[in-house]
């Protein structure tokens, strides 16, 4: 994790930006795939540490047919959602996070 030296010289963790629980409509990002939906609504780790981390883990609501109209809110690996999900909206937070991500593509 990112350490950075407060005042007191003690280190600090490096604050997530993302990890303030959104709204369902106001999502850090929204994926889509066919009629599926995910909105990302927190991160647990910053952008950079998730890297490598096959368990690193989005809370998310989706909506799909399957839902019959309505969300499910739950804990999705990123994996899952980065490997078959298209990226449709980002936030400009979720853009400065994630912007050198290799797995995730922002349209410039």
């Amino acid at each position: 994790m990112d350490q950075v030296n407060n005042r007191k010289g003690k280190i600090d963790m490096a604050k997530n930006p993302l990890g303030k629980s959104r709204d369902v409509e106001n999502p850090y990002a929204t994926f889509m795939a066919g009629d599926f939906e995910i909105r990302v609504l927190k991160t647990y780790k910053i952008a950079k540490n998730e890297n490598g981390d096959q368990y690193a883990r989005w809370y998310t609501v989706a909506k799909s047919p399957m839902t019959y109209g309505s969300w499910e809110y739950g804990d999705t690996y990123r994996k899952e959602v980065t490997d078959n999900f298209r990226l449709t909206y980002a936030s400009p937070e979720f853009i400065e996070a994630y912007r050198d991500d290799p797995h995730i593509k922002i349209a410039a």
